[in-house]
Protein backbone atom coordinates (compact mmCIF):
# COMPACT_ATOMS: atom_id res chain seq x y z
CA UNK A 1 0.00 0.00 0.00
CA UNK A 2 2.72 2.46 0.96
CA UNK A 3 4.68 1.54 -2.17
CA UNK A 4 1.59 2.17 -4.31
CA UNK A 5 1.21 5.72 -2.93
CA UNK A 6 4.97 6.33 -3.22
CA UNK A 7 4.81 5.53 -6.94
CA UNK A 8 1.83 7.88 -7.28
CA UNK A 9 3.72 10.67 -5.52
CA UNK A 10 6.67 10.05 -7.83
CA UNK A 11 4.34 10.49 -10.82
CA UNK A 12 2.99 13.73 -9.32
CA UNK A 13 6.55 14.98 -8.92
CA UNK A 14 7.37 14.11 -12.53
CA UNK A 15 4.33 16.13 -13.60
CA UNK A 16 5.71 19.12 -11.61
CA UNK A 17 2.73 19.26 -9.26
CA UNK A 18 5.15 20.15 -6.45
CA UNK A 19 6.89 22.99 -8.32
CA UNK A 20 4.97 25.46 -6.19
CA UNK A 21 2.61 25.18 -3.26
CA UNK A 22 -0.91 24.42 -4.53
CA UNK A 23 -3.36 27.21 -3.75
CA UNK A 24 -6.64 25.82 -5.01
CA UNK A 25 -8.62 22.91 -3.63
CA UNK A 26 -8.60 21.31 -7.08
CA UNK A 27 -4.79 21.37 -7.15
CA UNK A 28 -4.59 19.55 -3.81
CA UNK A 29 -7.22 17.07 -4.97
CA UNK A 30 -5.31 16.39 -8.22
CA UNK A 31 -2.19 15.55 -6.21
CA UNK A 32 -4.23 13.27 -3.94
CA UNK A 33 -5.91 11.33 -6.76
CA UNK A 34 -2.60 11.06 -8.63
CA UNK A 35 -1.00 9.58 -5.51
CA UNK A 36 -3.95 7.23 -5.01
CA UNK A 37 -3.74 6.06 -8.63
CA UNK A 38 -0.18 4.85 -8.00
CA UNK A 39 1.37 2.81 -10.84
CA UNK A 40 -1.75 3.28 -12.98
CA UNK A 41 -0.30 6.71 -13.81
CA UNK A 42 2.29 4.94 -15.97
CA UNK A 43 -0.23 3.04 -18.09
CA UNK A 44 -2.09 6.11 -19.31
CA UNK A 45 -4.19 7.21 -16.34
CA UNK A 46 -3.88 10.95 -15.79
CA UNK A 47 -6.38 11.87 -13.07
CA UNK A 48 -7.24 15.56 -12.82
CA UNK A 49 -9.67 17.39 -10.59
CA UNK A 50 -10.93 20.64 -12.06
CA UNK A 51 -13.45 21.70 -9.47
CA UNK A 52 -13.80 21.33 -5.71
CA UNK A 53 -16.86 21.96 -3.61
CA UNK A 54 -15.82 22.86 -0.08
CA UNK A 55 -18.64 22.98 2.45
CA UNK A 56 -19.38 26.47 3.71
CA UNK A 57 -19.99 27.11 7.40
CA UNK A 58 -23.59 27.46 8.47
CA UNK A 59 -24.88 30.85 9.53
Amino acid sequence: MLGWVAVGLLAAGQRSYFAQLPRECADWATIAVTAAAGPANYVGLNPRVTQCQVPQPSQ
